[in-house]
């Protein structure tokens, strides 16, 4: 495991030990893993979390929806200290968590209570590159939630298992309701996991944008 570990999160991997070992000790008592979580973190949350890390461009702002234990924003941060990465959860007891693991890690990531679909919240993230989300909720409710985060052409990076392709299936004229277009399944992590992470990725499309940003021009006159 710790050779694919160090694939992974190279130099920084001693942070994500921490960070294993901050939710061994703390994560179950605080209600943010499940007691047979413990003996899987590395291959099912951190570096499960961790791989998407190939499908973001270098510097993009990225928000991870319903963010919980911090997953899969703090392997993210870990992995890829060039993101602007924003945590945003609605639970007080689980930002308190949040707060602590950023300090302790000494990560540049700004964490946010509240809800993606809230005005202000949406007021604060804007014109995102890359929405993140794992086990939230289904596809169309996250696409209802996350799209107007996102700027024209952003992406959201939904964490999903081996239903994937059925919800997207499923959901899809939901989601592009929502704004969403070019979605697709995709699997990170092949050379590093046993199972590797499915993502369904889902495009802003440009033509909501221009809506949205219509709607935002006449409302700051």
């Amino acid at each position: 495991m710790e050779d694919r570990a160090k694939r992974v999160f190279g130099d920084h991997l001693d942070q994500a030990v921490v960070f294993a070992q901050l939710l061994t000790d703390h994560g179950v008592e605080r209600g943010l893993i499940g007691p047979r979580e413990v003996e899987r973190l590395w291959e099912r949350h951190l570096l499960n979390s961790a791989v998407i890390a190939e499908l973001l461009p270098q510097n993009c702002r990225v928000v991870d929806v319903g963010s919980g234990a911090g997953l899969p924003g703090i392997p993210l941060a870990i992995a890829r200290p060039d993101l602007k990465l924003t945590l945003l959860e609605p639970m007080a007891r689980r930002v308190a968590w949040l707060d602590e693991v950023v300090e302790t890690l000494d990560l540049s990531v700004t964490v946010i209570r509240g809800r993606a679909e809230e005005a202000s919240v949406r007021e604060q993230l804007f014109d995102i590159d890359v929405v993140t989300a794992r086990a939230v909720a289904p596809l169309e409710r996250l696409a209802r939630w996350c799209m107007p985060l996102l700027k024209p052409g952003g992406q959201l990076v939904a964490l999903k298992g081996e239903s994937a392709l059925e919800e997207m299936e499923r959901d899809a004229e939901a989601v592009r309701r929502a704004g969403g277009s070019r979605q697709r399944v995709v699997s990170c992590g092949a050379d590093v996991l046993e199972v590797p992470t499915t993502v369904v990725l889902v495009e802003r499309s440009e033509l909501s944008g221009r809506r949205d940003g219509a709607r935002r021009r006449r409302k700051d006159r």
